[in-house]
């Protein structure tokens, strides 16, 4: 596993214990991503994300004056977890553990890795079109909305926003990645 060093990206990845759902309704996305604001920004920057049911994905790239960065999801996966077990009245871990995390060194594979990360509810069948889904860092990368998101990164990762969205449009094979 690897351990996570400041101004390397990462993809963090997860799933609900014995494959449970984690997310039972909206409130549940948005009180995770609220969690994620408090718990990682302070370590990390977040440049993309997808929510499903019962897994999640993140594109984080560790801050270079960071520390007890694994602590600092620790805490979020806690935080989320008691919340959600008090809210549904369950005990026991709501996660897999430990968190999955895969440092990327290769700038293609952080392209398959972004691919990835976005495609994953359409990979799953749960969507036809990636930009109808409300649980991915997709259409906020697109919005001109403001956003904690590190936006024009990841267009500059693509060159620019047409080739992002025309690349994404190609639906690559990323079945090598699969790793939910």
């Amino acid at each position: 596993m690897d351990f996570l060093e400041p101004t390397y990206f990462y993809h963090i990845f997860n799933r609900g214990n014995n494959k449970q759902p984690i997310f039972h309704e909206d409130d549940n996305y948005r009180y995770f991503l609220k969690l994620t604001q408090k718990h990682i920004l302070h370590i990390a920057d977040i440049y993309c994300y997808c929510l499903l049911k019962n897994h999640f994905h993140f594109l984080v790239r560790i801050k270079e004056k960071s520390e007890n960065q694994s602590q600092a999801f620790s805490n979020l996966f806690n935080a989320y977890s008691k919340a959600f077990n008090k809210k549904y009245n369950r005990t026991g871990n709501l996660f897999q553990r430990p968190f999955k995390r895969k440092r990327i060194t290769e700038e293609k594979y952080l392209r398959q890795v972004i691919l990835y990360i976005h495609l994953n509810p359409e990979n799953h069948g749960i969507i036809e079109n990636i930009e109808n889904y409300p649980n991915s860092s997709y259409a906020t990368i697109l919005s001109s909305k403001p956003t904690q998101l590190k936006r024009e990164e990841v267009i500059e990762i693509f060159d620019n926003i047409e080739n992002f969205k025309f690349v994404h449009r190609q639906r690559p094979d990323l079945s090598d990645l699969d790793q939910t």
